[in-house]
C-alpha cells in the first residue's frame, strides 16, 4: 500500500527538506493495508502563529500542527489529514536541541503522522508508546533517539 503524500511550500526559509525526503518520512509511518493520502504544509511563522491561535487557542508559532480528516458519512475518503510544519520554528528547535536539521524534520514529520493516526502525549503513558514508536521508526530511518 502506498502514502500519497502532497507537499505545499508556502515559507522562504532555507533549509527545507526536498519533497522527497518529506514523503518518505511520512511513507515510513503510514497505516499498513491501504492506500492514503496526507497533505503536507511547510510554512512561516505568522501562517504557523495564526492557526495555532484559530485551532488551539495557544500564542506564537509551534513546529507542528496535525488536523486529522475525518470524513462524513457515507464518503470513503482515504485522506489522514493534513500536517502544518513551521520551517523556522523547526530550525531554530534543532539548533537549540544540538540536532541536525534534517534529523528534526523528520522527527517533526513522523510525530505529526503518528498523531493524524490517533496517537497523543497528553496522558503519560500515551506519551510513553508514542515516543517509543517515534524512536523506533527514526532508528528504521538512521536517526537517533530524539528525546536523548
Amino acid at each position: 500500500m502506498t502514502l500519497r503524500p502532497e507537499i505545499q511550500t508556502a515559507t522562504t526559509a532555507d533549509g527545507v527538506p526536498e519533497a522527497g525526503k518529506l514523503a518518505g518520512w511520512a511513507s515510513a509511518c503510514r497505516p499498513q493495508g491501504r492506500d492514503v493520502s496526507v497533505v503536507i504544509r511547510l510554512v512561516d511563522e505568522a501562517e504557523s502563529a495564526g492557526m495555532n491561535m484559530a485551532y488551539r487557542h495557544k500564542e506564537g508559532a509551534t513546529n507542528v500542527l496535525s488536523f486529522p480528516f475525518e470524513a462524513p458519512p457515507g464518503i470513503d475518503e482515504a485522506h489522514l489529514g493534513d500536517l502544518v510544519i513551521c520551517a523556522p520554528v523547526v530550525a531554530r528547535e534543532a539548533a537549540e536541541q544540538g540536532k541536525t536539521p534534517e534529523a528534526h524534520w523528520a522527527h517533526m514529520v513522523v510525530h505529526g503522522m503518528l498523531h493524524l493516526q490517533g496517537y497523543d502525549h497528553v496522558e503519560e503513558i500515551d506519551a510513553r508508546r508514542m515516543e517509543a514508536l517515534e524512536i523506533m521508526i527514526l532508528d528504521r530511518l538512521g536517526y537517533d533517539n530524539p528525546y536523548e
